[in-house]
């Protein structure tokens, strides 16, 4: 494994797990299983108020090619085909959906000490092209995220970013929206139990400000504590337990502060892994 600046979707992702990652307001199960031939199979169903989604995905792996194939409620089916390392460092991958004839995507993903690539085109006449790139190493890192779509001849996406990385904190800065919001997010570890985030954004359209701030705390080496809250006085927490290995079950909860008498929204997760 190369240790460079990684790919941009780095950029800030401690801070968006510590604020964001587990936390939601369904109900849903994770069932997966694994066979002595190599084939993991997972089962998911989400229930969304009165809507019930499940999926299943078979994952194959050879030698360095591994393959996923997921089928869901709608009838659509999902092909993943990744070559991992057919080189040093570059990775392949080809997706596509059915029916959805516009769907084929192939992405080449390349790491090095001092920089990372991520470029991927549609397989259509008139096809989306996406660029990424980074560029600095583990400590400092700067990058840019790019979608220009072939037919209209216009950037339909154009982000920037800035990482900055010591032992215990992650700092970031990203411009997006095509420079129309701005982003600051910021990761500490306070001590090996406990860490702590923010992040702000800024739009220049509407000049309003989002802010959350967020921590995370492991009660035993089995069960993490996180909570949330935000400028516009929703505030969340969420329990998770990790009660036989690779296995978890997760009780979050969010409560509008400034609505205090409206119902609490509850979720409910569980993941099983056998």
């Amino acid at each position: 494994m190369v240790k460079g600046p990684g790919l941009y979707t780095e950029i800030g992702k401690k801070a968006r797990d510590l604020l964001y990652k587990d936390y939601q307001t369904d109900h849903k199960f994770t069932l997966t299983t694994f066979s002595p031939t190599g084939v993991t199979i997972t089962s998911s169903g989400t229930k969304k108020g009165e809507f019930l989604a499940a999926d299943v995905n078979t994952q194959l792996k050879n030698k360095n090619i591994t393959t996923d194939i997921k089928v869901d409620t709608s009838s659509n089916l999902f092909t993943t085909i990744t070559v991992d390392e057919p080189a040093p460092g570059l990775k392949t991958i080809f997706s596509f959906k059915v029916p959805d004839q516009r769907s084929g995507k192939v992405e080449v993903q390349y790491l090095h000490e001092y920089a990372a690539v991520s470029s991927s085109v549609g397989l259509t006449v008139n096809p989306t092209v996406n660029f990424s790139g980074v560029i600095g190493t583990n400590v400092a890192s700067l990058g840019t995220d790019l979608s220009f779509d072939t037919k209209t001849g216009d950037f339909i996406k154009c982000n920037a970013g800035v990482s900055l990385s010591k032992v215990d904190l992650i700092a970031s800065l990203t411009l997006n929206n095509k420079g129309d919001s701005l982003n600051a997010s910021y990761y500490h570890i306070v001590n090996p139990l406990t860490a702590v985030g923010a992040e702000v954004s800024h739009s220049f359209s509407s000049n309003e400000n989002t802010i959350t701030v967020g921590a995370q705390h492991s009660l035993d080496p089995l069960t993490t504590l996180k909570a949330r809250v935000n400028n516009a006085g929703k505030a969340s927490a969420l329990v998770q337990h990790e009660w036989r290995p690779k296995s978890f079950f997760t009780v979050s909860g969010e409560v509008d502060t400034k609505a205090i008498e409206k119902t609490a929204k509850v979720g409910l997760a569980l993941a099983l892994k056998s």
